[in-house]
């Protein structure tokens, strides 16, 4: 298996292969992190981890990993999330490559950065101006009918949709090509869907594709019927913006 070290991106939220993800960074130790990839040859990937911050461990001042503005400038690599950061953060991580990296006037950056591979975090060190961590690669295994699986998940994704947004909206899928591999199918609607971070993360880490696809199914079918119960569920917003796959 394919191991690396790369500087670890914690937040409140999970990051999937093929998704883009906006980041405004504050915190030094984030910054810093800014600032070495802003080292690497634009024509080279500028990668970093983005890993998902486990329940019950946001004890940094930037409760959700993201920076803070009204943060403390200087807190160290590990702080808030104790001892033992990997203890703090899902074991199943997304390597992120950062297209556009623009520092502000006030040394502040902005990112705009795609999820690429999946990663397992195999420790993580604190001992820099931020966390790094030895990852090793995840392969996507496709799993058995995994083919047939993502079409039934299209389709409940469609009518999942059109509950969200109501009658009288449109749904992503509505103007948009809706891709055809079922891996990319898997992740598109995790990354879509109105989840919280822990569901999220357990179909990052979904032994296979479909396995994925098979849980994304049971959590259309029941969001759906929730929604159809509750039509007022205040999430439409959500479902008026396209996902991209970049």
């Amino acid at each position: 298996m394919t191991t690396a070290r790369l500087p670890l991106f914690p937040l409140n939220t999970a990051l999937f292969p093929g998704l883009v993800l906006p980041l405004s960074v504050f915190e030094e130790r984030y910054r810093a992190i800014m600032r070495e990839l802003l080292k690497t040859p634009e024509d080279e990937p500028r990668r970093f981890v983005v890993v998902a911050i486990r329940d019950g461990h946001q004890l940094a001042r930037s409760a959700t990993g993201l920076p803070d503005p009204d943060a403390g400038t200087e807190e160290p690599p590990a702080g808030g999330f104790g001892p033992d950061p990997l203890k703090a953060l899902h074991r199943v991580a997304c390597v992120a490559d950062a297209a556009t990296i623009r520092e502000r006037p006030d040394g502040t950056f902005e990112v705009l950065c795609t999820g690429t591979t999946r990663v397992k975090l195999l420790s993580v060190d604190d001992s820099g101006s931020f966390l790094t961590a030895e990852v090793e690669e995840l392969p996507e295994e496709p799993g058995d009918e995994a083919g047939a699986l993502a079409e039934g998940v299209l389709h409940s994704f469609q009518q999942y949709q059109k509950r969200l947004a109501g009658a009288h909206e449109r749904s992503i899928s509505a103007d948009s090509e809706l891709p055809d591999d079922p891996s990319v199918i898997s992740y598109l609607v995790a990354a879509a869907m109105v989840l919280d971070t822990p569901t999220k993360q357990r179909l990052l880490q979904a032994p296979d594709t479909a396995s994925r696809l098979r849980d994304e199914l049971k959590l259309l079918r029941a969001e759906t019927a929730i929604i159809r119960s509750l039509p007022s569920l205040p999430a439409f917003e959500l479902t008026r913006a396209r996902t991209s796959l970049n």
